[in-house]
């Protein structure tokens, strides 16, 4: 039997351990910042209200009512504007599929990830309050991705969206082509085989739900369960997005070719030769995160990566993000991306959603995070400058109103100008 003492002492246990417990008992108000709030017009002179995680209120000065009692901070010549959102990164150390087949629906990067690495750390400093942590590329499917907040805690329930890891639904699906996935067997040889594979997973998928469906719930009639299935299944429902990591043109239409076909939401990653494909991703309607290499070198496949993708990309109309891949680029310096993407030609404000609304929006969570606005999760971060300058940093990261990242502690500085060698976890380095 469960006693009162023994319910609040598991109840403190959690406010100790959670991410959904809020210690913020007194509202929180950040004055005199200028807020890019992504979801109108900058606000000089603004005013940010939070509490118990949540933003309650936003607005320039004068026209926000600012609560009795509560705690108030000057940021008067600072900037303040949503946590960034990270549509695609390898955080956490963690590991996908392994040799024994090309096509791993039933791995989980959440069964391998390190939630305490002091690679969320350097997120942090970056300005990251949102990750979609990916499996490895090298597979033609590598395995179940996790969308993480990037909360205190010990466990990936402390920082997952989702409420329940063991058996919810806390991410997409990891797809690839091109030449990562093409090896000796049982890897494809070739890019037509790769998507002959991928078709076959699918088809395979499609009979298995028909099985189900056809059961109607009765437990003799339904098929054996298939765990490598089941993923596709949610992936064939609506429930799972495909993130697919494609870089050559005649592959990113092989992706959108796999999407028609099989009706599945669709994020294309990296997407190298976007401004070569553009005008066929806008027709098909899929977003696309991409990724800016700022020097020569890499996989062949990327030759061509442009630095015009992002403005190519607006320019057409398709929704569009900036991702890390931490580690090819420094989750620290992610709104560099945006920066290269603005000097070759994308718009100031398009830049800034593709590193907030737009990937909030890619991962189904722009209801939470992305802009600062009431009733969001009170993610924010406090620039010392505009965001796209060079002699711009991160001051403050705070995530669901409370800060976890300030420059001014020594602790926490050496995650945002030490280098590699700073981090006590070992670098884990992927094919990207």
């Amino acid at each position: 039997m469960i006693t009162k003492t023994k319910l609040l002492a598991a109840l403190g246990l959690s406010i100790l351990l959670g991410g959904t417990a809020w210690a913020q008992d007194k509202p929180h108000v950040f004055t005199g910042a200028k807020i890019i709030p992504i979801a109108g017009q900058p606000i000089e002179n603004g005013v940010l209200v939070v509490h118990q995680g949540k933003i309650t209120a936003v607005g320039a000065a004068g026209q926000v009512k600012v609560p009795a009692g509560a705690t108030t901070f000057d940021l008067k010549g600072k900037v303040v504007m949503p946590g960034l959102v990270d549509t695609h990164s390898h955080l956490g150390e963690g590991s996908g599929g392994d040799g024994s087949a090309a096509l791993h629906p039933d791995v989980r990067i959440i069964d391998g990830i390190d939630p305490i690495s002091d690679s969320f750390k350097r997120a942090l400093s970056g300005g990251i309050t949102t990750v979609n942590v990916m499996p490895g590329s090298g597979h033609l499917m590598s395995g179940q991705t996790v969308y993480l907040k990037m909360r205190e805690g010990n466990t990936i329930n402390d920082l997952a969206f989702c409420q329940d890891v063991q058996s919810g639904i806390c991410g997409g699906m990891k797809m690839a082509n091109g030449t990562n996935p093409m090896k000796a067997a049982p890897f494809p040889g070739t890019r037509a085989k790769s998507a002959a594979m991928q078709r076959q997973l699918f088809l395979d998928a499609q009979a298995y739900r028909s099985k189900i469906k056809a059961a109607k719930g009765k437990a003799d009639k339904m098929p054996e369960r298939k765990p490598n299935l089941d993923p596709i299944v949610e992936i064939l429902d609506g429930k799972r997005i495909v993130h697919f990591h494609t870089h050559r043109y005649d592959d990113i239409l092989t992706a959108l070719r796999l999407q028609k076909e099989f009706g599945f939401k669709l994020v294309l990653h990296h997407v190298s030769e976007a401004w070569k494909a553009a005008d066929e991703i806008a027709k098909a309607g899929i977003p696309a995160s991409i990724i800016t290499l700022d020097s020569p070198g890499g996989k062949a496949e990327a030759v061509e990566v442009r630095n015009e993708n992002g403005a190519v990309l607006e320019k057409a109309g398709v929704l569009t993000a900036f991702h890390t891949d931490d580690g090819i680029t420094d989750s620290r310096l992610f709104m560099r991306s945006a920066a290269l993407g603005v000097r070759a030609g994308m718009s100031r404000e398009k830049a800034l959603e593709a590193l907030t609304i737009a990937g909030a929006k890619m991962l189904e969570l722009q209801d939470r995070v992305g802009s600062l606005e009431k009733g969001k999760d009170a993610d924010f971060i406090v620039l010392s400058g505009e965001p796209f300058s060079v002699y711009t940093k991160v001051e403050q990261t705070w995530v669901e109103g409370k800060k976890r990242f300030d420059v001014a502690n020594p602790d926490d500085k050496k995650f945002a100008t030490g280098g590699y060698n700073t981090y006590s976890s070992d670098i884990h380095y992927h094919a990207h």
